[in-house]
């Protein structure tokens, strides 16, 4: 991982969970989650695709691993495309 990427991804750990910034929830502490829709088994989405999350949207039974990424966009309404761009209007003015 180059240094601009270290930088850029802790902008977009330092915006919070998304899901939770959805629901009115601004600052919930977040980890990486790097988009799963359109990648082949066992690859990972560069860096530039990557969607802050706290650990139950990411990681928990209503997160977008426990779901799955076709599961999460029934339960919550919206998928990765849609957080990642929420991220995008945030980082990028």
């Amino acid at each position: 991982m180059t240094k601009e990427e270290r930088k850029y991804l802790s902008a977009v750990a330092d915006l919070g969970c998304a899901v939770c910034r959805r629901m009115g929830f601004e600052g919930t502490p977040a980890e990486i989650h790097h988009k799963k829709a359109g990648m082949g088994i066992g690859q990972r989405a560069g860096h530039h695709l990557a969607i802050p999350l706290c650990q139950i949207h990411h990681r928990g039974l209503k997160g977008v691993h426990g779901l799955g990424v076709r599961g999460f966009k029934e339960y919550w309404g919206f998928d990765e495309d849609d957080l990642l761009e929420d991220v995008r209007k945030l980082l990028i003015p």
